[in-house]
C-alpha cells in the first residue's frame, strides 16, 4: 500500500462519521464517502502535500454534498410531506434509543449550512478556520452560524416551537 493510500485510509472513520451526520442515512453516507474518496483519487495531484488532508476530504465532501442535494432539489417531482404535520400518526415504542434519535431528528431539522457548522467543529473537532476553508464562508460567519445552531438545537431538543421570525405574519386585505 502506497504513502497515499495508507493516508486516505486513516481518513475514512471521519468521513464516514462526518457523512452520516449529513444524511441522517447510513447507506448514502457510504454512497457519498465513496463519492469523496473516488474524487479525491481523481485529483490526487491537486492536494499539496504538507496540508491538511482532512480539512481537503472535507472540503471534496462538503462540495459533492452540496452538488447532490442541489441536484436532488431540481430532480423532485414527488410531493414532500413535512414529518412535523404527520407526528401524530407516527408513533413508534420508547427505547433507550429516543434520545439519540431525536438528537439525529433534531439536527437534520437545522438549516444545512447551520449543520454543517456544528458538526464540523462538534463532531470532527475542526478549528473555525479550517471549517471556513472547507465551506468557503468567512470565519465570523462560522462562529455565527455555530451559535445559531447550538441555540437552535438546544430548543429543539428541549421542545421549544419554532422562532418568531420563522412564522410569516398574514396582512389583513379589505
Amino acid at each position: 500500500m502506497s504513502f497515499q493510500a495508507a493516508e486516505l485510509e486513516m481518513q475514512i472513520p471521519q468521513l464516514r462519521r462526518y457523512a452520516r451526520a449529513l444524511t441522517g442515512d447510513a447507506w448514502a453516507a457510504d454512497d457519498l464517502v465513496q463519492d469523496t474518496l473516488e474524487r479525491a483519487c481523481d485529483r490526487w495531484a491537486l492536494w499539496k502535500a504538507g496540508t491538511d488532508l482532512r480539512a481537503w476530504l472535507f472540503t471534496l465532501m462538503h462540495n459533492l454534498f452540496i452538488d447532490g442535494a442541489r441536484r436532488a432539489v431540481r430532480q423532485q417531482a414527488s410531493h414532500r410531506v413535512d414529518i412535523d404535520d404527520v407526528a401524530q400518526e407516527l408513533v413508534a415504542p420508547p427505547s433507550a434509543t429516543d434520545r439519540v434519535l431525536d438528537l439525529q431528528r433534531c439536527l437534520l431539522r437545522l438549516p444545512e449550512e447551520q449543520r454543517e457548522v456544528l458538526l464540523l467543529v462538534g463532531v470532527q473537532d475542526l478549528s473555525y478556520e479550517q471549517v471556513a476553508r472547507i465551506t468557503g464562508t468567512p470565519v465570523g460567519t462560522v462562529m455565527s452560524r455555530l451559535s445559531r445552531a447550538r441555540a437552535r438545537l438546544r430548543d429543539l431538543m428541549e421542545g421549544a416551537p419554532p422562532p418568531a421570525s420563522s412564522v410569516v405574519p398574514l396582512k389583513r386585505l379589505k
